[in-house]
């Protein structure tokens, strides 16, 4: 009986032995392999019969422009969500729908009156804007770390502004975003860059955007504590051109933020920008707050 109770305590210690190998190999699997936030970049695509599913929440609030200066607090919300899903079997392209949904306020209401979507005459508007079929693909089977989307918005709203409240342009937009990432350091630092080119048709009767090329260019660089969390830093700068409507604008922003995937499927991100310097702009701040889901 002593015998079968050594033999059996033996047994017990190696299963717990090789369930802790087990856990530590499990464990190391998933370091190597990271997580969304690594790898699953605005440049990645995802596979046939994924879906990638983003809520990104921008609040931009002014109470300095380049117009007059200081100015009466202005706040605009804009809340989109990116649906997309993988197409064919080398996920190399990808097709999705661009819903945004807008809530304006002006004349220095509160930071958080767009919250109350009142639609106070001459203060406050708000509303579907706009949506956007869109496709995603990576021109270059060599290179999955740089990929194409184009989007074209088509407008919701029947006047930009009305009683004095911009709302969003009333204009078709077609839109190509470049995305580029490149990993170093074991994978602790990552680099992406972004070049959005929003190409404004229509006329310029009605938009003050419409017959112009807006062009966006970015740098974000991203450090990763663990798999799981990152945090980075960004400069961002928008060149509005004339092509016909005899207006221009520029604005450049600095910025930082923090990414935390929350499950294996669902991470949340927080940043923050501020417009340092303008031409023909408002001189504010954002503050980004997004949900994004990969199955």
């Amino acid at each position: 009986m002593k015998n079968l109770k050594n033999h059996l305590l033996v047994a017990a210690f190696i299963l717990s032995m090789l369930n802790l190998i087990a856990q530590d190999n499990q464990s190391i699997v998933q370091n190597k392999q990271g997580s969304n936030i690594q790898n699953l970049t605005p440049s990645k695509l995802i596979g046939k019969g994924q879906w990638d599913i983003k809520w990104f929440n921008n609040l931009y609030t002014e109470t300095e422009d380049t117009f007059n200066g200081d100015i009466p607090r202005n706040v605009f919300f804009t809340s989109t969500l990116d649906i997309f899903t993988g197409v064919g079997n080398n996920k190399r392209v990808n097709l999705g729908l661009l819903l945004e949904f807008r809530s304006n306020t002006v004349g220095g209401r509160g930071i958080f009156d767009f919250l109350s979507f009142d639609g106070e005459e001459g203060s406050a508007r708000s509303g579907f804007t706009s949506f956007a079929p869109a496709i995603k693909f990576t021109p270059f089977k060599s290179i999955n770390n740089f990929s194409i989307q184009s989007a074209l918005f088509i407008p919701l709203v029947d006047n930009e502004t009305e009683n004095g409240v911009f709302l969003d342009q009333k204009g078709y937009i077609w839109q190509n975003r470049f995305f580029y990432d490149y990993s170093f350091a074991q994978d602790k630092w990552q680099l992406f860059t972004e070049l959005n080119s929003e190409l404004n048709l229509g006329n310029q009767q009605d938009s003050f955007a419409n017959n112009s090329l807006r062009l966006t260019p970015g740098v974000f660089l991203s450090y990763f504590p663990s798999t799981k969390f990152t945090v980075l830093g960004l400069v961002q700068h928008s060149q509005l051109l004339n092509l016909g409507n005899n207006f221009t604008q520029n604005f450049t922003a600095l910025g930082g933020g923090v990414k935390y995937q929350l499950t294996q499927e669902l991470n949340v991100e927080a940043l923050y920008t501020n417009f340092v310097r303008g031409t023909d702009t408002g001189l504010g701040q954002t503050f980004n707050l997004g949900l994004r889901a990969v199955f």
